[in-house]
């Protein structure tokens, strides 16, 4: 993801995603587009809310500007989490992108219920990935005004 238009620091995205291979995607997918953007990874739910209550291992965690978010994860869901996230004073406003393989009507219709920004199927195919996660950057970082860092 390229640094916003108007010449910020590249700002703060938190993966949460327990598939290595998801994650190795993503990874390259910054790196091979030399997207400036700070990835950051957590592989579970639990590991999510910690990362962005700034709870143990994370106590000195920088907030996340977006969130790009699995549905099915260990631990605590991806729904799960999202519920949590768009229920805290703190956290509500940071958006939320759910990132999943899952096409269920059910799932997006409840994550839009719970205040995803939005929803996106994962492409299998890399380069379709790749294009995916690109974007996802215009959109967040080009296009849309991000709220301050709390």
């Amino acid at each position: 993801m390229t640094a916003p238009a108007d010449g910020k620091s590249p700002i703060e995205v938190l993966l949460v995603e327990d598939d290595p291979g998801d994650v190795l995607m993503t990874q390259e997918a910054f790196e091979e587009h030399k997207l400036r953007n700070r990835l950051t990874v957590v592989s579970d739910g639990d590991e999510a809310l910690a990362y962005l209550r700034r709870e143990g291992q994370f106590v000195d965690a920088v907030a996340p500007d977006l969130i790009l978010l699995d549905l099915n994860l260990p631990r605590r869901d991806g729904r799960e989490v999202l519920e949590e996230i768009k229920q805290d004073e703190q956290l509500c406003r940071i958006p939320v992108v759910v990132l999943t393989t899952s096409q269920a009507d059910e799932d997006i219709l409840r994550s839009y219920q719970l205040h995803a920004n939005a929803y996106v199927n994962k492409p299998v195919d890399f380069e379709r990935f790749i294009s995916v996660i690109r974007q996802i950057d215009e959109f967040f970082v080009s296009v849309v005004k991000l709220p301050p860092r709390g």
